[in-house]
């Protein structure tokens, strides 16, 4: 067995520590693809900090139904939001210490409450992701016709093109994309401090937009309001977990790096919430008809001049943009789930950029049907947005605190107290939302959330069947080679992903065919080189295997320079590709399709033999 790193250019290389070899520079040395802070601000927090155009409105809608004069509660609900967000920023820089490798809620609750739990996180957060850049795209549009009232009929139109723009900038790598969301982010935090800070230096608001509304009280004013204006109000807290979830995306030291982002979006979401609803109990804000609340706080700060459109234009590409914390966390969730066998693998496939090309696909294909389905109508998101936070937010809490009772390091019940409160009041808020909610959209969460549980245990289980039928981690039986079966001058290259049955049935259609044969098989780390090395040498079939390790992650070019190389020598080349062939047509998307990619790549860019050999699994 021999090892071949995968060379490009030089100047992209770098010097394994374990062998000595150049390697090709894996994303985030060299080129310093992946985030500072301040990056990591940009790409992973703009959700969160875009959240305060529609959460004080939300709590302040509800408190609406018990008369104008109780909106001015919105100032204590938003304060005790705070603490809350507070408690969880502080877990939160738990999670990212205890989990590294990212996943958020997903990775505690797998790691510390079991599969079941892991299997609810996962599904929770995939609802979250996509309602994410729905509700934030809806929020733009609307708070954009707040200041263009002729762009009201277009709010889906709106919604749907941001849709697009946001794909086709994910597609080139979420590090590019936070270079190009620095500015946004920036301009929307400088754009809502000052609005709180003109605001709070004026007398009184210095104009007024939208049409008077006369808010009659249908319901008294009663602790499961205010539960249900806290909990509307707490989809501000939405997307404080993304950080959590993209620490591997983060530049060396990443913990430290994503803690530090962490801090720093919990101090700048907790001034602008409070800011704002001091601004609303102060000035006496309530909905009006054709506009948003924070955009009568613009108006209210500025008057209705050049710095109202500049401010709500800025406004809206902030809460466009935000969604793509979720272009950037959807698809490494769908990965992890993709490497534990919970997904089809290719949402675990990734291009040089690196992109989880079909995660990014499925994550704007989503929230494209759902803004359809709703009209583009931010207040129809919301009740179902929050509860797959909520959900998540639990999860993760309650996971940390059966961390801390595990290990029980120094103060660990003092860390005990901290995510135990923290599960408590978020399942509260989620518990207060499914059912006071329930008939405005939570029903749709309560059936999707299941479903999609049910969806990643089948998956899970056909994948446990396919691995037993090919006997993946037992050692096959040793190939037999005919007698006198060699022929001079031909050679046969098997590309395989590891050992299993398939690779034993391909070495022995190789042996019946004669000639020289050779396996080779590309490894993304020294890791599982090693792995591999050391299963090959518990089967020894009596043929060589040849590994090219290629940090960047991709097999196909790998596998062509190797065997464009073999065929330039001379020899007669059959490459003998062994594709899987499931028991029914509707298993098929779960296998990647390398071999048959490979495939077409041979016969395109070369001049060799290619013969697919099919492995039919039982029915």
């Amino acid at each position: 067995m021999t090892t071949v790193p995968y060379q490009q250019d030089p100047a992209k290389t770098r010097r394994s520590p374990l062998s000595g070899r150049r390697l090709q520079l894996r994303h985030g040395e060299g080129d310093k693809r992946h985030l500072t802070s301040l990056q990591g601000l940009s790409a992973l927090s703009l959700d969160a900090l875009s959240s305060v155009a529609y959460g004080p409105e939300a709590a302040a809608l509800v408190l609406a139904g018990a008369g104008a004069a109780a909106v001015a509660l919105t100032l204590p609900i938003t304060i005790a939001i705070a603490v809350l967000l507070l408690i969880l920023v502080f877990s939160y820089r738990q999670v990212i210490a205890a989990h590294p490798d990212g996943g958020g809620s997903y990775g505690v609750a797998k790691a510390e409450l079991g599969r079941r739990a892991g299997l609810l996180a996962a599904a929770a957060l995939v609802v979250d992701y996509v309602l994410t850049i729905a509700v934030s795209l809806a929020a733009a549009a609307a708070n954009l016709a707040s200041a263009f009232p002729v762009l009201r009929p277009y709010l889906v139109e709106t919604c749907l093109a941001g849709v697009l723009l946001l794909t086709v900038i994910n597609l080139f790598g979420v590090s590019d994309s936070a270079r190009f969301l620095m500015l946004p982010m920036s301009l929307f935090v400088v754009s809502v401090l000052g609005v709180v800070a003109v605001g709070l230096a004026r007398s009184g608001p210095a104009a007024t937009v939208g049409t008077t509304e006369q808010i009659v009280a249908t319901e008294a004013l009663t602790v499961m309001l205010i539960l249900r204006a806290f909990s509307s109000g707490c989809s501000s807290l939405t997307g404080i977990e993304a950080i959590a979830n993209g620490v591997p995306m983060f530049r060396k030291p990443r913990v430290k790096r994503a803690q530090h982002t962490e801090l720093m979006l919990g101090a700048l979401l907790a001034t602008m919430l409070i800011g704002l609803a001091v601004l609303i109990r102060r000035d006496h804000v309530v909905p009006r008809e054709g506009v948003t609340i924070l955009a009568q706080l613009v108006a209210g700060s500025y008057g209705t001049g050049w710095a109202f459109y500049g401010t709500n234009i800025v406004v809206a590409l902030g809460l466009g943009l935000a969604a793509n914390t979720s272009f950037g966390g959807l698809p490494v969730l769908l990965s992890l789930l993709a490497k534990d066998r919970r997904l089809p693998s290719l949402f675990a496939l990734r291009t040089e950029r690196p992109v989880y090309r079909y995660g990014v696909a499925v994550a704007g294909l989503l929230a494209a049907i759902l803004l359809i389905a709703v009209d583009g109508d931010p207040q129809r998101l919301i009740p179902m947005f929050a509860i797959g936070v909520f959900i998540g937010f639990t999860m993760s809490q309650g996971g940390m605190v059966k961390h801390w009772h595990r290990l029980r390091p120094p103060r660990w019940r003092r860390d005990m107290l901290l995510n135990g409160t923290g599960a408590l009041l978020t399942c509260v808020a989620a518990l207060v939302l499914l059912v006071s909610k329930f008939t405005e959209g939570a029903w749709a969460v309560a059936i999707v959330i299941p479903l999609l549980i049910l969806l990643f245990a089948r998956i899970e289980r056909y994948y446990g069947e396919v691995a037993a039928e090919l006997e993946i981690g037992a050692v096959p039986a040793r190939p037999a080679r005919p007698p006198a079966a060699d022929r001079p001058g031909k050679k046969i290259i098997i590309p395989v992903g590891g050992i299993d049955a398939a690779t034993q049935r391909s070495v022995s259609a190789a042996m019946a065919l004669g000639g020289e044969i050779v396996l080779v098989s590309v490894c993304f780390t020294e890791e599982s080189r090693r792995a591999l090395h050391e299963a090959w040498d518990r089967w020894d079939p009596g043929v060589p295997l040849e590994v090219i390790v290629n940090p960047a992650r991709t097999v196909i070019h790998p596998l062509l320079d190797y065997i464009r190389q073999v065929d330039e020598s001379g020899s007669w080349t059959v490459v003998l590709i062994p594709i899987l062939e499931p028991r029914h047509f509707r298993y098929r998307f779960l296998h990647n399709q390398r071999g048959l990619l490979l495939a077409a790549a041979l016969r395109e860019r070369s001049d060799v033999v290619v013969c697919l050999l099919p492995f039919h699994l039982r029915p």
